[in-house]
């Protein structure tokens, strides 16, 4: 396994979208190659992997103009080597992620709109002290939550503000 499973320095587990994001809007594969080195020097470190699945979802989700490059780059051995994670999903954890998380009554379409989503979370569910999940997704608090919050005040920590949300 090329990934310790407790150290004193997280493992950086990156979503889908970081990638993406990152070739589409800061560092092209092609014209920021020094961004890719980086990258792949941390994930040689064991500071940064990708699961498998996420990198399938990476690989085969809907082709997008100027993806090629970001795609040329993770086929590369040298690359995948070091990338992926050297791990088999906890399908107990999975499972508990998408009832707990997503809800335990979803059919087919709801599963399938879920993606990867689920296998990345188990994954840093496994070692909860050691492992960070990287992402650009953000979540929409549900109803209910919005309700609650606009009602609850909260002391910036350490900053000497109060503020409220609405």
């Amino acid at each position: 396994m090329s990934t310790p499973s407790q150290s004193a320095e997280p493992l950086y587990l990156l979503d889908a979208n970081v990638l993406i994001t990152a070739h589409r809007d800061y560092y092209p594969v092609k014209r920021v190659p020094e961004f890719w080195t980086w990258l792949a020097h941390h994930a040689g470190a064991g500071r940064v992997k990708i699961p498998a699945e996420i990198l399938d979802e990476v690989k085969g989700g809907r082709r997008r103009k100027g993806m090629d490059d970001l795609l040329d780059w993770l086929k590369e051995d040298t690359v995948k080597d070091v990338l992926i994670l050297d791990e088999q999903p906890d399908l107990v954890l999975v499972r508990r992620v998408v009832e707990e998380g997503y809800g335990a009554d979803l059919n087919e379409h709801e599963i399938e709109r879920l993606g990867r989503d689920p296998f990345l979370i188990a994954y840093a569910l496994a070692n909860p002290a050691g492992r960070r999940i990287v992402t650009t997704e953000v979540s929409a608090p549900k109803r209910s939550e919005q309700t609650e919050r606009s009602r609850t005040w909260q002391s910036g920590s350490g900053s000497g503000r109060t503020m409220c949300t609405s």
